[in-house]
């Protein structure tokens, strides 16, 4: 029995996207639009597990990284090189912004229960939450060891998973409304939702992590049934939080709120005061996941691309995450409010997601790579559908934008 509920390094990947993004855009599509977005978030979930699987697939058979395999299948220098540029800007300028409000979600969960953080310094007014925050996040990555971070993680995933699930039983759903709510529903108002529903579960850098870090769990292909499980097991329960945190957000009703610290005020004087608890605490659970995972990533990609073979505990890697971190620590602790950026990084994702997801497609279907292990017919059926799908979704999201400029 322990071996069959063991979880590992899909634990990660659904730590990363259950943050303080997540935990905001599923708010605002409960308060918003009720339960009829719960079909969206199915399959966003569905993505994320098809594209996770080709993920961890790839990294189990060739021990390799996502970004490593890319670039080392182009053959043309200057393409090569301009890759690893993009692909390095993408990730440094996203993970810092993902960070700043990893860190700033954390703080505002925490500080819901607190109360005033602030202290001041000369004229400056600072928050000192953050810097909690970010000291754990950084006593963690520091000790360089794989299974302590697993660990950690799969213990604050289950603090989430308990705590929104209570909040979502809290609020007394009708569930005849529930059920109706996971029908289709593509509606010219709620695209954007839906776009950025599918880019706050389905994470590029995620891609790249889980790609990565599955080689230090399993070393064969004799192991992928091992981590296929592994992944839809962990995938599923960051489903079921987000699913929880949407109909949390339904139960609210003509009260203004822009985040969770507003959703768990706002339950309060109908629920009683444990519901400010207990989602301010999953949302510092899923603060401090995220704040973990987005260096970790931005280490892991930046390692592959320039060929390095220190591991977690060499100075290089460590200075690649503690620069994230540390721009995510200074811009919540001066009080810069993170949420349009992030909001704005939740449907950058669901637009760029496409390109990520064909480069992996097309990886996947290279015999020379991995010989048998290449996507069977079914897979890229399914795999080509998630990605019109996703293409869809995109340029339906862009052309919305446009029109309301």
């Amino acid at each position: 029995m322990k071996k069959i509920l063991r979880i590992g390094p899909g634990t990660l990947v659904a730590a990363a996207f259950i943050g303080p993004g997540t935990v905001t855009v599923c708010t605002m599509a409960g308060v918003t639009f009720g339960y009829t977005l719960l079909w969206a978030m199915v399959l966003s979930i569905l993505i994320c597990i098809v594209l996770q699987e080709m993920a961890a697939r790839l990294g189990v058979v060739t021990q390799k990284g996502l970004s490593e395999v890319i670039t080392s299948q182009i053959s043309n220098r200057v393409v090569r090189r301009f890759l690893i540029v993009i692909i390095l800007s993408a990730i440094f300028i996203g993970n810092a912004a993902y960070e700043a409000g990893n860190i700033s979600g954390g703080a505002l969960g925490l500080s819901t229960i607190l109360g005033a953080t602030q202290i001041h310094v000369g004229g400056m007014s600072v928050n000192y939450v953050p810097l909690c925050i970010g000291l754990i996040a950084f006593f963690l990555l520091y000790i360089g060891s794989y299974k302590v971070l697993e660990r950690s993680l799969i213990v604050l995933v289950l603090i989430m998973s308990i705590t929104f699930v209570i909040a979502a039983i809290t609020t007394q759903p009708d569930f005849s409304m529930v059920i109706k709510g996971f029908v289709p529903d593509f509606s010219a108002d709620k695209l954007l939702t839906i776009v950025g529903l599918i880019g706050t579960t389905v994470v590029p850098y995620n891609l790249f992590l889980h790609a990565s870090i599955v080689s230090e769990r399993w070393k064969s292909a004799d192991d992928l049934p091992s981590a296929r499980k592994d992944s839809i097991i962990a995938i599923a329960l960051g489903g079921l939080i987000s699913i929880a945190i949407i109909i949390s957000g339904a139960a609210v009703q003509y009260v203004e709120v822009t985040n969770a610290a507003d959703l768990a005020r706002s339950l309060e004087p109908v629920f009683g005061s444990m519901a400010k608890y207990v989602l301010s605490i999953g949302l510092f659970a899923a603060g401090i996941t995220s704040a973990i995972t987005a260096p970790l990533a931005a280490g892991y990609v930046v390692k592959e691309c320039l060929g390095w073979t220190s591991g977690l505990k060499s100075m290089s890697f460590r200075a690649v995450w503690m620069f994230i971190l540390f721009l995510g620590v200074l811009f919540s602790s001066l009080g810069i409010n993170p949420l349009e950026v992030i909001q704005f990084a939740q449907i950058a994702n669901g637009l760029l997601l496409p390109i990520i997801a064909g480069f992996l497609l097309w990886v996947m279907n290279q015999p020379k790579l991995l010989g048998k292990y290449t996507n069977s017919k079914a897979q890229n059926i399914v795999g080509f559908f998630v990605l019109l799908v996703m293409l869809f979704l995109g340029v339906k999201g862009i052309w919305k934008v446009i029109v309301n400029l």
